[in-house]
């Protein structure tokens, strides 16, 4: 699975996060965190996308007890909002403080029916972390309370983030073409798995973060 041929001819996607980066972005995250709940906290991560970020977010949380779980779920219908569980919660959140965990916070549609969701099981709290929010897309008015990065309206892959699950496990964020991928999802395979790695921003005269 291979697409050299025709994307050598195009360019290189855009280093939006590097790994030195990210690592700031999740230790100040992670500071914030054990600062706002210092009786511990239940971080739920929804799958697939946000595995890498909660993994590296539990971690990085050092001086408060941290229990872990995950959603998983099924979306009916882009852009709607209309989401199926495929896995719900094993942890009794009852009284816990709870930070819901995401790779990207986008429409808002989603994150507003697992939220009401998860409110159900009676969390003390409920907080949402994103590693991305990418707000001028939202459609319902959430406001993430632990945000990475804040991106534009622009295609990202890497860090978790996927494309019929290729490009996951890159350990930065990519800016992307979203309609190469959309036509060729293997179109960046060689570049980001291969020697020839991606464009940072800084080679174009602005700084990464």
């Amino acid at each position: 699975m291979t697409g050299t041929t025709e994307t050598e001819r195009q360019p290189p996607p855009t280093v939006l996060l590097d790994r030195r980066t990210i690592a700031a972005r999740v230790d100040h995250i992670a500071r914030r965190i054990t600062a706002d709940h210092p009786d511990g906290v239940v971080l739920v991560g929804v799958l697939k996308g946000a595995l890498v970020f909660l993994a590296d977010l539990a971690r990085a949380i050092t001086d408060i007890e941290v229990t872990v779980d995950f959603l998983s779920i099924s979306r009916y219908a882009p852009d709607s909002g209309r989401v199926r569980i495929l896995k719900d919660l094993d942890v009794d959140v009852e009284g816990r403080d709870v930070v819901l965990v995401e790779d990207l916070v986008d429409t808002g549609l989603t994150l507003a029916y697992l939220l009401s969701h998860v409110r159900e099981r009676a969390p003390r709290s409920l907080d949402v972390c994103t590693l991305l929010d990418r707000p001028v897309r939202r459609i319902v008015p959430l406001t993430p309370r632990y945000v990475g990065e804040e991106i534009e309206d622009v295609f990202v892959l890497g860090y978790g983030l996927h494309y019929v699950d290729l490009y996951r496990n890159v350990p930065y964020v990519v800016e992307a073409d979203r309609r190469l991928v959309l036509d060729r999802p293997a179109a960046y395979v060689d570049v980001l798995y291969g020697a020839g790695g991606a464009r940072s921003r800084r080679s174009r005269g602005r700084v990464v973060g």
